[in-house]
């Protein structure tokens, strides 16, 4: 009987080849829920996108409710372990509220089928699931107006919490609207979507 101390057992091929199937099935769920929705996604149209046949989609996934829990738990997890890293990061708190701002708006520019799903879908998923998002949320919220509010105390400013989380929200409604917005060159959106950002959070 394998113990606790055994050395992980090497993924296999097949491990491999599922592993690999099981991102393309979320990427293609990702871009489907965020162009039509939730509701107007069948987990057979998901399946048709990657090539597996209706039925086979429950190898990977029990229902299309099962996927869109995956999809944002997965992200909330992401977003808060980053917003966590650079929170906690060296520097100043200025320095810090500009990694912050960073990160995110690298997952909006480079994820934004995520960030439309996760703005649009919350209440389609599982009771469960939806409490672990809400949860991540709140603390990665968190984590940033720990920061901002670090940071008006180093500027002789006396920010209360829940005004920071004001502030905070209102930036996120400002920047999670981005991948709606026309196409715009990645590198300029950045410069853009920081400079709005640092003005939300400033007031």
């Amino acid at each position: 009987m394998p113990s606790d101390l055994d050395p992980p057992r090497p993924a296999t091929r097949r491990d491999q080849a599922k592993a690999a199937r099981r991102v393309e099935i979320l990427a293609a769920a990702a871009r489907q829920f965020a162009s039509r929705g939730y509701q107007g996604v069948r987990l057979e149209d998901i399946g048709a996108a990657v090539g597996i046949s209706g039925p086979a989609m429950y190898r990977h996934f029990a229902s299309k409710t099962a996927l869109l829990d995956t999809i944002l738990v997965d992200i909330s997890e992401q977003l808060y372990d980053g917003g966590s890293a650079a929170a906690g990061s060296p520097g100043s708190p200025d320095d810090r509220l500009h990694k912050l701002i960073e990160f995110h708006i690298d997952v909006l520019v480079t994820r934004p089928d995520l960030i439309s799903v996760q703005d649009r879908d919350l209440f389609s998923l599982s009771d469960d699931a939806r409490y672990r998002v809400r949860s991540l949320q709140r603390r990665y919220v968190e984590e940033w107006v720990r920061v901002l509010c670090e940071r008006a105390a180093e500027r002789g400013t006396d920010l209360e919490a829940v005004e920071a989380r004001v502030r905070i929200h209102a930036m996120f409604g400002l920047l999670n609207s981005s991948p709606r917005l026309p196409a715009f060159p990645p590198e300029r959106l950045r410069a853009l979507l920081i400079g709005m950002a640092l003005g939300a959070l400033d007031g």
